[in-house]
């Protein structure tokens, strides 16, 4: 029969276990206790689980603000045909009449707009500055319900107007140095054709919308021009490249895939916004991997320091535990006493640390911008990661994640020293005394 369920015997994590168990965790080091090294456990574990929880909370966030700005301005699928040879001998993908390609696209179930665009890319120029852009041929119906240009919290003009002149990103106008109500020239190489060549064509538009998307790549390079107007500049007069697709659940757009090439006929090809960035989607959860392994190794040697601490109050201990044995307590009880000692410092450093890892990804912008203060400005370079601001989010099941790896290295680690104080012999601790 088991000891510690004999008649009489005290239920197992009784009070008196917890009393004895705090008792030892407080005592002073003239007391046989080991606080100084109780406090280094507690103190590394905090500092552990919270970085952690830190950062995989500004890992989820880079991604999801990096995913924010790419569906927020760029279309979920684009879908193209494929080369086809015209009747003057010439190849061409152009979509030459896309009003009823565009219908069967919108029939899809799950498809939330599907627009007509022409794209080209052109030189812009005004008075002294030049800078190479990527000019979007769009109705203005059609730019409206695009939420990183429409919806940007940092534009300014009049989008009403968009049929009255040009749309371009805030890194565009930057590089140009011109604002809404300005007026600038975009030069294409392919122009007008003449006897003795091919003449660039140049026309003048004025800006009437600058929008930013969040992400710098588009804010420096994207220009959005009215449909009829592109086409013109283009000359694909009633032709477009291809169809800007929109769906309700763009994580799952390989789900569309299928149906939308059914939709685009034989000729139909599709390019996902997964095709575009999902190379670095995956690098970014492969260093997510690496990086919770990498914290995981941190936290378990601060938790290490548990087994020192334990190591140490048993062996200051043994008497105690030899008295302890002989008014008989079982080892069981023994066991449960030390192990509260070592859980109660992994519990109470575990939710430490989660507390000040959640505050800091909650109140990272003030944080941040007192990082940057202190270090003299620089610190993040939206030229480099392509957004502006360091992001955090946090994730119920991050913090789950964090405190659960906490919690069970901290105990596990625990059993051993607790064990080995519950297997101690009572004779040999009473020897010398």
């Amino acid at each position: 029969m088991n000891k510690d369920l004999t008649p009489g015997s005290p239920a197992p994590f009784s009070r008196f276990e917890w009393m004895i168990a705090w008792r030892y965790v407080r005592a002073r080091r003239a007391e046989g206790g080991v606080s100084v090294i109780t406090w280094i456990s507690l103190i590394g574990i905090t500092l552990a689980v919270f970085a952690l929880v830190a950062t995989l909370a500004i890992r989820s966030g880079f991604r999801a603000d990096f995913v924010d700005a790419i569906l927020g301005a760029n279309a979920h699928a684009t879908i193209y045909q494929s080369v086809e040879e015209q009747a003057d001998g010439s190849y061409s993908r152009l979509i030459g009449d896309p009003a009823p390609l565009v219908e069967a696209i919108r029939a899809v179930p799950g498809v939330t707009r599907a627009a007509p665009i022409v794209r080209g890319q052109v030189m812009a120029s005004a008075g002294n500055y030049n800078a190479g852009v990527e000019v979007y041929g769009i109705s203005a119906q059609d730019l409206a319900a695009i939420p990183g240009v429409a919806a940007s919290p940092e534009g300014f003009g009049d989008l009403a107007r968009f049929d009255e002149g040009v749309a371009i990103g805030s890194g565009v106008a930057r590089e140009l140095g011109i604002t809404v109500g300005d007026t600038l020239r975009l030069i294409s190489p392919n122009g007008t054709r003449t006897a003795f060549g091919t003449s660039p064509r140049v026309s003048a538009y004025e800006v009437v919308y600058i929008f930013s998307a969040g992400y710098v790549q588009i804010d420096r390079t994207r220009l959005f021009m009215p449909l009829s107007d592109a086409q013109v500049f283009f000359n694909k007069d009633g032709m477009v490249d291809e169809i800007e697709v929109m769906v309700d659940d763009p994580e799952a757009i390989d789900d569309f895939v299928l149906p939308l090439l059914q939709a685009a006929g034989d000729r139909g090809l599709i390019y996902t916004w997964q095709d575009s960035v999902g190379a670095y989607l995956r690098a970014l959860t492969v260093e997510d991997n690496v990086m919770f392994v990498l914290m995981s190794i941190l936290v378990l040697i601060a938790a290490m320091n548990i087994i020192s601490g334990l190591v140490m109050l048993v062996k200051n201990k043994g008497r105690d535990i030899g008295i302890l044995r002989t008014m008989g307590l079982s080892e069981g009880s023994i066991l449960r006493i030390f192990f509260l000692c070592g859980a109660g410092i992994g519990t109470v450093a575990t939710i430490l640390g989660v507390v000040l890892g959640c505050l800091f990804a909650i109140y990272i912008d003030p944080v941040f911008s007192l990082i940057n203060y202190l270090s003299g400005g620089g610190v993040w370079d939206p030229n480099i990661r392509g957004i502006y601001q360091l992001p955090a989010l946090l994730r119920w099941e991050d913090v789950a994640k964090s405190a659960a790896l906490s919690l069970g290295l901290s105990w596990v680690i625990t059993f051993f020293p607790a064990r080995r104080a519950a297997r101690m012999n009572p004779v040999e601790a009473l020897r010398y005394e």
